[in-house]
């Protein structure tokens, strides 16, 4: 949304909750392409079809992920490889078919969303936080490949932030175990997240490739 009124055409996937993405689309004009990001096939097919609506994918913000938390001891296969799958593969399942295109253009905007967990790591999310801390490295080398050709490669990692997931654990524990480790003392927006995405995005942002913007309202700090 922020990306839209910031003027850009805009594309949004989800995987599964046909219901609520008719709803988003309906309520913010934003078309909403459904693919699962694990499957490379199922990106290039859903990424051909984006461009062919919409144009080339010259911004990618790849901002899937899900959680399948366990105590190590008792974390499954299916459990590790379905985080890793999504939230780690799933960057390369999604950039490596518009990278050839920005090479291309000479132009082109990857920015990621990791977390906080990928940074200090988090018990019960050996899975979780892998990915997430996988994910900074892939932004480190891609940037590295990109600058050359105009592209810009960058990685957002959040703290706790007021998503409805987030707002789903009970107030008790929002209030007596998690906003306590926050310095500013409260959970973050979406849209303060929104605001970093958008200025990445940016022309302004240029000179910026490889960084990791961490947004967590001091609660860790690196």
């Amino acid at each position: 949304m922020a990306l839209k009124n910031a003027g850009y055409k805009v594309a949004a996937n989800y995987a599964g909750n046909d219901e609520a993405a008719k709803t988003f689309t309906a309520e913010t004009g934003i078309a909403a392409f459904k693919w699962d990001v694990s499957s490379y096939d199922a990106c290039v097919a859903g990424i051909a079809q984006v461009e062919a609506e919409l144009g080339p994918v010259e911004i990618l913000v790849n901002n899937a992920g899900i959680t399948r938390d366990a105590m190590f001891h008792k974390m499954t296969p299916d459990q590790w490889n379905a985080v890793i799958s999504t939230n780690l593969s799933g960057l390369f399942n999604m950039t490596h078919p518009v990278w050839s295109g920005m090479r291309d253009r000479s132009f082109g905007r990857i920015i990621s969303i990791s977390s906080i967990n990928g940074q200090k790591g988090q018990m019960g999310q050996a899975n979780y936080s892998a990915a997430k801390a996988g994910d900074i490295g892939f932004t480190k080398a891609l940037a590295q490949e990109g600058a050359a050709k105009g592209i810009t490669v960058n990685v957002i990692c959040p703290g706790y932030i007021g998503t409805e997931m987030v707002r789903a654990v009970p107030e008790k524990v929002l209030n007596e175990r998690i906003i306590p480790q926050i310095p500013v003392g409260r959970l973050g927006e979406p849209e303060e997240i929104a605001r970093c995405v958008v200025f990445l995005a940016s022309d302004d942002a240029g000179f910026i490739t490889g960084s990791t913007i961490t947004a967590n309202g001091g609660q860790y700090m690196v």
